[in-house]
C-alpha cells in the first residue's frame, strides 16, 4: 500500500514531499534554500548563491553538481563553511513549515519558511 501511494506521488526527493516553491532559511545563520521541480536546489548564502540538483529519494539527502557563484565579501568564510556542512547532510524530515537536514554523525541544519 504504501510503495503504490509513493508510485503515484512522482517525484520521490523532498520536492515530491511538501518543499517545493518554498524559501527555506536557515535558523541560525544567512542561507537559504529552494526546491524546484526535477530535483533542482537553488539558494542564496551570505555572498554568494548556488544551484545543485536533490536526486536521492527521500528521506535521503544528496545534493550533486553544485556549483556557486564566486563574489567575495565578509561573510564569505562562513558561507564556505555552510556550503561544506550542506554537502554533508543526507537525510531530510519536512514537517509543515520546518525543514531538517542532519547528517550521520547527528549534526543538523534547522530550516523553516518563515523569514
Amino acid at each position: 500500500m504504501i510503495i503504490a501511494l509513493a508510485a503515484c506521488r512522482g517525484d520521490e526527493t523532498l520536492t515530491g514531499y511538501g518543499a517545493a516553491d518554498r524559501d527555506w532559511h536557515l535558523d541560525t545563520a544567512r542561507l537559504t534554500l529552494r526546491f524546484g521541480t526535477g530535483g533542482k536546489v537553488s539558494g542564496h548564502g551570505p555572498c554568494n548563491s548556488f544551484t545543485a540538483t536533490q536526486t536521492a529519494p527521500y528521506p535521503w539527502f544528496d545534493l550533486g553538481g553544485f556549483e556557486a557563484t564566486e563574489h567575495s565579501c565578509p561573510g564569505r568564510a562562513t558561507e564556505t563553511a555552510l556550503f561544506a556542512r550542506l554537502a554533508t547532510m543526507t537525510l531530510a524530515e519536512v514537517a509543515d513549515d520546518t525543514l531538517i537536514l542532519s547528517d550521520d554523525d547527528g549534526n543538523r541544519m534547522v530550516f523553516s519558511t518563515a523569514p
